[in-house]
């Protein structure tokens, strides 16, 4: 059973290596979402709930290893990136 597990861990390593050649990219998809999750009301505190529970449901982790394992990897080996560039990220300021 080990040996098996020693394998398959083997072979699945060797996979994600030759298939997410480069994690360093745009991150377009998780910038989209928190562009929308910056944008999504005028109260920063919010946008801070939505922060946490798109972090707890785990939207922000999957899209994030989306694009590190297929977006990037589609951008470095084609050129293009299938999403699109998102606005830039404005942080909400604080109240003086």
């Amino acid at each position: 059973m080990t040996k098996l597990f020693k394998k398959t861990g083997a072979a699945f390593a060797l996979v994600t290596c030759l298939f997410a050649t480069s994690c360093i990219g745009p991150n377009n998809a998780y910038n989209s979402v928190a562009a929308w999750n910056s944008k999504l009301a005028d109260s920063k505190f919010v946008n801070e709930l939505v922060f946490f529970g798109l972090n707890l449901i785990p939207v922000y982790p999957i899209i994030l290893t989306g694009d590190y394992l297929i977006f990037n990897s589609v951008e470095f080996w084609t050129g293009n990136n299938w999403i699109s560039k998102p606005e830039a990220f404005k942080p909400q300021e604080t109240a003086k």
